[in-house]
């Protein structure tokens, strides 16, 4: 399976589609850095930022306003690690942190954006959307059918300079009509919810520099996460657990998204929770109702 894909829940998407043994496809963050030096910098979130033009700088430089936003400039582990808003200058000087650096707090639609790009051209797009509850945690994201017009020419605009040489599939984050976050790979949580054959166009992209995705109708998805609180020891269900989930009506797919073999501190999660579980769905309350079985699993299992 030369798609290079770290977290075991999510082979199930790959391991059915034929790929040269010579073509390599990152799903993830290392990998994506390594297999692209020349567009690497896009990870750098303060060279992003300053891409755009925003007022960015490391920590040790005093923000000229408050409040503003912190994160790492690197972040390979995901989930938001790391992050925090600033308040004041007060705030500023007892948190400063190595490695980190401070941004406008942005308002707006915080959307998670797939695009597979041909030499720095887009030749396909999709959007989604996360519904936030507290301390980083995401409720579920909807994967729209519908396209966002306005946003999809800001991301295409940036490509079209930033990336002009670039060949590959691009995911970026967006709050508004700013770019906070850009990888060189797409969003592997949700691949099955793009519509079959989408992953074998993808390999065909790596390939062959050619995008042969061509849905006839797209769907509205849904991505729904389980969260317990930190501190709990979890094991995986039994596999006829899972089947059953998976089979629900209106259920695409389901993840066990952590390692049982390995402590819960060795997971990279948010700070508000450790997620155990997601549900793919074709339908909002069909993936609710498979998650709840899927709760009431690992809450009677404790």
């Amino acid at each position: 399976m030369p798609i290079v894909e770290p977290a075991p829940w999510r082979h199930q998407y790959f391991n059915h589609v034929a790929c040269p043994a010579d073509v390599f496809v990152p799903a993830d963050d290392p990998e994506a850095w390594a297999w692209n030096p020349r567009h690497a910098w896009v990870f750098d979130k303060l060279q992003l930022a300053l891409s755009q033009g925003i007022d960015a700088a490391p920590h040790g430089l005093m923000p000229t306003r408050f409040p503003v936003f912190s994160k790492p400039i690197f972040n390979f582990r995901g989930m938001g690690a790391g992050s925090r808003v600033i308040t004041d200058g007060a705030d500023y000087e007892r948190t400063q942190t190595p490695g980190h650096m401070w941004m406008p707090v942005l308002v707006g639609l915080h959307v998670s954006t797939d695009a597979a790009v041909i030499d720095g051209r887009v030749a396909w797009m999709r959007h989604a959307t996360g519904l936030p509850t507290s301390g980083g945690m995401f409720d579920y994201w909807t994967i729209h059918a519908a396209p966002m017009p306005a946003l999809a020419s800001t991301i295409t605009a940036w490509i079209e300079t930033k990336l002009a040489d670039y060949t590959g599939l691009l995911n970026v984050e967006t709050i508004g009509d700013t770019i906070i976050d850009a990888h060189l790979r797409f969003s592997d949580q949700w691949p099955d919810l793009y519509g079959r054959g989408w992953v074998a166009a993808l390999i065909d992209l790596y390939a062959n520099r050619q995008w042969s995705f061509s849905a006839e109708t797209r769907t509205d998805g849904y991505s729904l996460a389980l969260f317990f609180p930190h501190g709990q020891n979890h094991r995986h269900p039994p596999a006829g657990v899972v089947n059953t989930v998976a089979t629900m009506p209106g259920v695409s797919s389901v993840q066990i998204t952590f390692h049982e073999d390995q402590s819960p501190e060795a997971h990279s999660m948010p700070p508000g929770g450790f997620r155990v579980a997601l549900v793919n769905a074709w339908g909002l309350a069909q993936g609710q109702a498979a998650r709840e079985l899927l709760k009431q699993w690992f809450s009677e299992a404790q």
